[in-house]
């Protein structure tokens, strides 16, 4: 029996674990903390501070396995999913890892040992490839192995270099390539890019520092980063030729299979693997905290549902379907990666909400084909443009290969050279933007002058004052801003969603400078200074927090922690933080929940909180591995990035959390606590802000005054009690006043309908109606117009309707069965629209539109037969009746 994926995975890691490893938890593939990169895409990423000399580790051999996402910038293999077998948005990445540990001979000799005699592949389909410059990598193949000398190749740096960026850590690299040809002929293939001979292993020797000037200096400090796609090893592995047909992907593909009652076979190959495929990288990065959206990540993500979704289309899935893929995911991978399980729920909610908003635009870019392809074939063309065709898959989320399908149904096709060239432009946009390049110095804060050597250390959690500190490090900005770096400092940094200190530096002769922000630079507090002298005087510097600034923040901070803890109780163990921002005016607190937390709810909350202030607990805080915090229950902070040891924040009984922020010293000091707002921030994530202490007062003492301004308003003697019902009796009042006014609107306009139909002007043998209706809404325009179309019945007619409401102009337009192929009630519309400074359109038998120039409305109006008689080709001469 071959072996499954899971023991595929878990063998690779007691391998290395069994040759001296520290195995290490897969980053997020959603980065926390470098913001030159949209995913993680490789293993080497949470390890950079090492490759660049900024951060050291406990250990200096690691393995794991990876998430990573190549679906965007740089690493972008989003177009050849689902067309070819191998390629994937969300993968796994097996790897090991020396930090000035061991070098080539033992990354080879291991990566032979792990392939051939623990997995049992055949030597004779294994090729080696090395850097030409890399004799030492070469010898080792032949010495530490026994490879067929002659299955060793020689490649140049496109092939066998490793660069992180244009200038930082590189070196050559060894890839190990299998021969999957049917009769072992595949030497001549090795690094042709094609699926009968796959790289499965690349292993990356760390040995230079790139230049600006392109030169390489040798590193002190040699690594070892190596990378095996698992997917691909699993294939391999299992004797199969195409990764989606392991272990790792059918039970997802037998699950799309009963969702649409199609067999994975044919056509629907492609449309199966892209919708397995995404799914996986949606999920994944949703868990780990990222969100469709319209830019960055979130936006790449959205075009990844999209993409799925509408492949769903022509599987016959017409309603949300993703979703309902969860689970099954969640059953192969959960094991593995147990942020699945977690965030199951949530991942499922987010995926639906993003279905179903798709499904609605999806129906606008179907309704927008139909009008391109009509206005091609009534050309006479046969051609769909690619600009077109291009728009669909942009904006609507149409694959290129489904327009062409179809285009093809109506006998056209689709300017693939001219899409081609508009994805090319689209793609250099990506990588330009996604490029990632390493300035060696900007990031180990070279452009900082020493001024002095030794550790640096954070006493803010107990101290605000450093009567006595160091300047570490200085760094002058060109408008005379400065960063400081001390030896001690109580000035916190920016992090995990508070905000950084401010406060005071004053040195030995009574200068001061005042410190206006706080912030991390690799690992080090950096005091930024609002105007810095230009000589500094000699001696120790006074480091003074602003305090009461600082307990403001602690007071919001302490209440973020209770406030989750009551949500928690509340909603339900499905709420976790997804973000948060915590300043000395304001909390703000994001978290999941698939809908509208209620009044009901939200006072709960604020109670439970307000009782925890009252209760005065002392909050604990314990240092300890992360494992351990862990197993006690503490609630891990999205966005915050973890150490080997982590802070425990403990309120008693009610609350603990992994946190590296200020707090009060008891819950007491928070004062008051009041819930401001709650709202949407994106499908499935909820948003709460709220105040503490006297910006709490403030908002009871506004809400106070309000209440006694507006029972001012009724008779003394009504009690306070009663202003909810007397209130809601005006708004009940108001509303029917509204009622009967729009009701009394409509008979008007409903008696004005033979009259306008008597006058309607014949242009050709199409009626055109125009009408009035100043004050009216756009219901109520709409109503009557679909009165109106309902009234006309057989006859071919048009009818452009306009309305004054409000300093606007309101228009809409309808056409009959009739007259709307030939007269389409959205070009129509649109094309009025434009005569009082406005736009619009909509399907061709009713649209809507509006203006902003209300004194050009009636000329507009007028206009209605010249465009519909130029529409028709029809001269004004031969208009009828009226105008």
């Amino acid at each position: 029996m071959p072996l499954t994926s899971a023991e595929i995975r878990q063998g690779f890691l007691d391998f290395f674990r069994q040759k001296g490893h520290t195995l290490v938890p897969s980053a997020p593939v959603v980065p926390q903390d470098d913001p030159t990169l949209l995913f993680t895409n490789a293993g080497m990423n949470q390890f950079k501070d090492v490759f660049l000399g900024q951060g050291t580790r406990p250990y200096t051999r690691a393995a794991d396995t990876q998430k990573c996402i190549r679906a965007g910038g740089k690493h972008n293999d989003l177009e050849d999913v689902g067309h070819d077998t191998y390629h994937h948005t969300f993968f796994e990445m097996l790897g090991n890892w020396s930090f000035g540990d061991y070098y080539k001979a033992d990354a080879i000799r291991w990566a032979w040992e792990l392939l051939t005699e623990v997995w049992g592949l055949p030597k004779d389909r294994l090729y080696a490839t090395v850097h030409h410059s890399d004799d030492e990598a070469k010898s080792l193949w032949a010495e530490v192995t026994d490879i067929n000398p002659e299955h060793i190749q020689i490649f140049g740096d496109k092939d066998n270099f490793w660069e992180m960026g244009d200038t930082g850590p590189c070196g050559p690299c060894s890839e190990i390539h299998i021969d999957l040809t049917d009769d072992g002929s595949g030497a001549a293939l090795v690094n042709a890019g094609v699926p009968e001979v796959m790289e499965i292993w690349n292993l990356v020797f760390i040995q230079y520092n790139r230049e600006k000037d392109r030169s390489l200096i040798e590193l002190p400090a040699k690594h070892v980063d190596t990378g095996m796609g698992f997917e691909r090893v699993t294939a391999v592995l299992q004797g199969k030729r195409s990764n989606y047909d392991t272990d790792v992907f059918t039970p997802i593909l037998a699950a799309i299979e009963v969702l649409s009652g199609r067999a994975y076979a044919g056509d629907d190959q492609i449309a199966m693997r892209v919708i397995a495929d995404h799914l996986r990288a949606l999920s994944f990065a949703i868990a780990d905290g990222a969100l469709p959206s319209n830019e960055g990540r979130g936006y790449v993500l959205r075009r990844m549902l999209r993409r799925a979704a509408r492949y769903g289309r022509t599987l016959g899935l017409t309603e949300p379907f993703l979703h309902r893929l969860v689970s099954t995911l969640v059953a192969t991978m959960g094991e593995a990666f147990p942020e699945l399980v977690t965030y199951a729920d949530h991942v499922a909610r987010i995926i639906r909400g993003e279905e179903e908003a798709f499904g609605r635009t999806l129906d606008r870019g179907l309704d927008l084909f139909e009008a391109i392809a009509s206005r091609v074939t009534e050309a006479g063309q046969s051609e769909f443009p690619g600009d077109e065709a291009f728009k669909l898959y942009d904006t609507y989320g149409f694959p290129v290969d489904l327009t062409a399908l179809m285009a093809a149904e109506r006998g056209l096709r689709v300017d693939q050279s001219r899409f081609d060239e508009l994805m090319d432009e689209q793609r250099n946009r990506a990588r330009a933007a996604g490029r990632f390049s390493v300035e060696m110095n900007a990031l180990a804060g070279n452009d900082f002058v020493a001024l002095s050597e030794g550790e640096v250390s954070f006493i803010g959690y107990s101290d605000l004052v450093e009567p006595s500190a160091t300047i570490r490090e200085l760094r002058r900005g060109d408008d005379g801003t400065g960063q400081i770096v001390l030896d001690r400092t109580p000035f916190y940094a920016e992090s995990g969603g508070q905000i950084g200190d401010t406060g005071t530096l004053t040195f030995a002769d009574g200068t001061a400078v005042q410190v206006v922000n706080t912030s991390k630079a690799n690992g080090r507090t950096v005091h930024t200074i609002e105007s810095l002298p230009t000589e500094l005087p000699a001696g120790p510097v006074r480091a003074e927090v602003d305090a009461e600034r600082r307990l403001a923040i602690m007071r919001n901070h302490t209440a973020t922690h209770l406030l989750h803890a009551a949500l928690r109780q509340v909603l339900g163990d499905h709420v976790h933080q997804k973000g948060s921002y915590v300043g000395p005016d304001r909390l703000r607190f994001d978290f999941t929940q698939p809908e509208k937390v209620q009044p009901e709810q939200l006072a709960e909350v604020e109670r439970l909180v307000v009782g925890q202030i009252r209760l005065d607990t002392a909050l604990k805080t314990e240092l300890m591995d992360i494992e351990s915090a862990r197993k006690t229950g503490a609630q891990a902070l999205f966005g915050e990035k973890y150490g080997d040891e982590v802070r425990v924040v403990t309120v008693g009984p009610f609350s603990k959390e992994l946190c590296g922020g200020t707090h009060l010293r008891a819950t007491g000091q928070t004062g008051a606590f009041r819930i401001v707002s709650e709202g949407s921030v994106a499908s499935g994530v909820r948003r709460i802000e709220a105040v503490t202490g006297e910006a709490a007062e403030a908002v009871a003492a506004e809400e106070r005054a309000v209440l006694q301004s507006v029972r001012a308003l009724f008779p003394a003697a009504a009690p306070l009690a009663d202003l909810p019902t007397l209130v809601q009796k005006l708004a009940d009042e108001r509303k029917a006043i509204e009622r009967d006014l729009t009701a009394l609107r409509r008979e008007q306009a409903a008696a004005g309908l033979d009259e306008w139909i008597a006058s309607a002007v014949t242009v050709g043998d199409i009626r055109v109606i125009t009408g009035r209706l100043d004050g009216a809404d756009g219901d109520a325009l709409r109503s009557t117009a679909e009165t109106l179309r309902s009234k006309l019945g057989d006859a071919a007619a048009v009818a452009v309707l306009g309305a004054v409401t409000d300093g606007k102009v309101l228009l809409v337009a309808t056409a009959t069965d009739a007259a709307m192929k030939r007269v389409p009630a959205g070009k129509l519309v649109g094309a009025v629209a434009q005569r009082v400074g406005g736009n619009g359109g909509g399907r061709p038998q009713l649209a809507t539109a509006g203006g902003k120039d209300t004194d050009a409305l009636p000329a507009a109006l007028d206009a209605v037969v010249d465009i519909v008689g130029q529409t028709l080709g029809v001269a004004l001469g031969n208009a009828e009746g009226s105008r």
